[in-house]
């Protein structure tokens, strides 16, 4: 018997395990608040779902609109507009009037105000309002004092949702200690109080009304999470859009109604005029497509009345909520069927591939969730529909999970040493592993520090690695941006691939783009490299396209996913003239790229191996889709009034020759100079440089690097140079010459 038990507990751990704890999760979460704005916007298309009921003709709304207020010129509407009003709506004989109109103070002569005050004492059917809570959508406001004497006094307070959304409406709102009713409340029970029914306290002192209990609201109720339930509060069960019959103003002063229309009938008199602004969204405001529609503030007391009406007279359902307990089993409900659907699935191939047949059947058990919560709805009851099916997801999420986890942390240590399409290349094409290649076109971008090699020699092995990672993580992150492959880092060197392993129709675009995009982001590693006390750096990038052996290169026991071919080695040549900030691409990228790409600079260079010269170009920008463009800084030559001592060597392969020369600084900017020497100086040369600090040739400063640009056409050997790395004391001494 237990070792059944045990057996069986194995065989289902993954869901005895997930299921309880994805519950506790989302239960977690929906306390936090995290689903209450979902929750509400689906409670909000059960109404716009719903079917449409039949106007309650208990209720004719007396509004305000806009042509009224044009032809009366005048808000709010004068007294003697009001009693003129307020009579004829008496000689119908309506059974209650409500006047959601604030009347605290004057409007018109004393005399007007006076025959106003006298209607109020003669109709004892009247309820007037005052705003009882002060709050962001107006202060506090009194009532009538005649009406408040009489007792015909109700509050006109809307709680208000998170949203903006009137979901709920007191029954009851308290001042001073005491409870004053709402207006839809007030007209109700004047309208029951006919028909022979009276409220009385339920349990709990609830309110009830015939064999109906209004149930207070509580701050967890439905999909609310701590919602303020101050007074005594309802949830509002809306009749419908547009279900009530609405005459203006007008049409009841000009006679154009029916001289019965509101006998025995409750009669609500308010504004519903936009430039009064009186109104509120409501869950019928949740349209999927156009601009939200707003309700009156009179609609929404008239929604209360009907909705306490047709409870106690129609049995129409009120909105009732589930018990906490009983919506924690619901959600563990869905966190259960998650977890059952997929961990059934393990040994069938359903988690492993895409099956429509499984697929539909995930689909159709969320909008099962979806289709018991609306029937339930339909039956008066709010069941939340959100946490059970985070729940549901999270559970087959769990599951898929740990069903892959293997899998993915074999791919994970991949992705350490290659690209993921590269992974995926590898680990789902049937000849992923196979060594060989194919001849292709793809365009090879590579970058490289310039001078970091002199910056790296006086640093600690742990701070030059620190600033390496920084430099390629960031680097990293641009190339991935623009779906390149990268194929290596070759110390502070990167090479990347445009069109292998996919191969795109923009790869020479998107190669430009990530390599100003690349540029760019050098500020933010610059600013970390700050932060830590290191130097500042710059990167020089060299482009190039055409056809190279594209595959897994090796043997059976090494190979690695790779380029090989004379456009590799050309790209590098590319690069190497490059100086810090530079971008320059070859011939073919151009073509490749030219209807978006601008160009700063066209120059002829020879490199090694090349029998004939070559066109490359400086790139400034690129435009199209991604409109990028290289921040270009001001680079001015001052001419220098003495000339500065130095001295240089050439450097050949990275390495400096033996051979020491002399020159002079005769224009010095902060990115470069000019310089005079008697010897030839091949264009795209590195040199280093060393200044005397005095004519007399006694001391000199740390190194200075820089590449020969070009040569200036005059019969003098002046060359610009561009500054790539320049050690503190020469960069000091720089300075001073630069401010003098």
């Amino acid at each position: 018997m237990f070792s059944k038990l045990k057996q069986l507990i194995w065989e289902w751990r993954g869901v005895l395990i997930t299921a309880p704890s994805v519950t506790a999760l989302v239960i977690g979460l929906r306390f936090i608040g995290l689903f209450q704005f979902l929750e509400l916007s689906a409670y909000d298309q059960m109404f716009h779902l719903r079917p449409k009921e039949a106007r309650d003709s208990r209720i004719v709304i007396v509004g305000i609109n806009e042509k009224d207020l044009q032809e009366l010129q005048q808000w709010p509407i004068k007294d003697k507009i009001l009693v003129e009003l307020l009579q004829k709506i008496k000689q119908q004989r309506p059974r209650a009037i409500g006047l959601d109109i604030y009347r605290d103070l004057p409007e018109g002569t004393e005399a007007e105000h006076q025959k106003l005050l006298q209607l109020y004492q003669t109709t004892p059917n009247l309820i007037g309002i005052k705003k009882v809570v002060g709050n962001d959508r107006g202060p506090a406001v009194n009532p009538p004092p005649i009406l408040k004497e009489k007792g015909q006094i109700s509050a006109n307070d809307l709680p208000l949702d998170t949203d903006g959304k009137i979901r709920r409406q007191f029954l009851y709102i308290s001042q001073n200690g005491k409870p004053v009713e709402s207006l839809g409340l007030r007209l109700a029970l004047m309208y029951l109080e006919k028909k022979g029914i009276l409220p009385k306290a339920a349990k709990n002192n609830d309110l009830q009304l015939g064999k109906v209990v209004f149930v207070p609201f509580e701050a967890n109720d439905g999909g609310y999470v701590r919602t303020d339930a101050a007074g005594y509060q309802v949830i509002l069960n809306f009749r419908g859009a547009g279900n009530f019959k609405i005459i203006s103003v007008l049409d009841v002063l000009k006679n154009r109604i029916p001289s019965d229309l509101m006998r025995d009938r409750i009669v609500l008199i308010g504004s519903t005029a936009a430039s009064v602004n009186d109104l509120s969204y409501t869950p019928y405001s949740s349209s999927l497509v156009g601009i939200p529609q707003r309700t009156s503030g009179v609609e929404v007391h008239a929604h209360l009345t009907s909705m306490i009406l047709s409870a106690v007279m129609d049995d129409r359902p009120l909105i009732k909520t589930l018990p906490e307990w009983l919506e924690w089993l619901w959600i563990f409900f869905g966190a259960t069927i998650g977890a059952v659907l997929i961990w059934q699935w393990r040994y069938r191939g359903g988690v492993g591939k895409f099956s429509v047949k499984r697929t539909a059947g995930i689909l159709l058990v969320i909008g099962s969730f979806f289709l018991i919560s609306y029937l339930a709805f339909l039956a008066g009851w709010w069941i939340p529909v959100v946490p059970p099916v985070i729940a549901f997801i999270g559970s087959a999420g769990v599951i898929i999970s740990y069903i892959a986890r293997t899998a993915g942390e074999i791919r994970k240590t991949f992705s350490l040493y290659l690209t993921d399409e590269v992974v995926a290349n590898l680990l789902e094409s049937p000849d992923g592993f196979k060594l060989g290649g194919e001849r292709r076109k793809v365009t090879i971008l590579m970058s490289d520090l310039r001078g970091f090699s002199s910056v790296s020699e006086e640093l600690a092995p742990e701070t030059v690695v620190s600033m390496l990672n920084i430099y390629l993580g960031e680097m990293a992150d641009q190339i991935v941006k623009y779906q390149g492959t990268i194929d290596e880092f070759i110390g502070d060197a990167i090479l990347v691939l445009f069109g292998a392993p996919t191969q795109r129709e923009d790869d020479a675009e998107r190669a430009i783009a990530c390599a100003i995009s690349m540029q760019l982001a050098m500020d933010s590693v610059n600013k970390k490299n700050e932060r830590l006390g290191l130097p500042k750096i710059e990167m020089g990038i060299g482009i190039n396209t055409g056809e190279v052996v594209v595959g897994n290169i090796g043997s059976a026991k090494r190979a690695k996913y790779g380029v090989v071919g004379h456009h590799v080695n050309l790209t590098a040549r590319i690069e190497s003239y490059t100086v810090g900030g530079q971008i320059l691409i070859s011939e073919s990228t151009f073509k490749e790229a030219a209807k978006i790409v601008k160009i700063d600079a066209e120059m002829n260079v020879q490199p090694r191996g090349s029998t004939n010269p070559i066109s490359i170009y400086e790139v400034g920008g690129i435009e199209g889709k991604y409109n990028l463009d290289l921040r270009k800084e001001e680079n001015i030559l001052l001419p220098l009034k003495e000339e500065v001592l130095l001295q240089y060597s050439i450097l050949e392969d990275k390495h400096i020759t033996d051979n020491i020369y002399e020159a002079t600084i005769v224009k010095l900017s902060i990115k470069g100079a000019e310089i005079r020497t008697e010897q030839n100086i091949e264009i795209f040369k590195t040199i280093k440089l060393n200044l005397w600090t005095n004519c007399e040739k006694k001391s000199l400063t740390g190194d200075i690097y820089a590449k020969v640009l070009k040569k200036l056409p005059d019969e003098e050997k002046i060359y610009y140079i561009g500054l790539t790395t320049v050690a503190p004391d020469a960069k000091l001494l720089l300075e001073q010459i630069l401010d003098t």
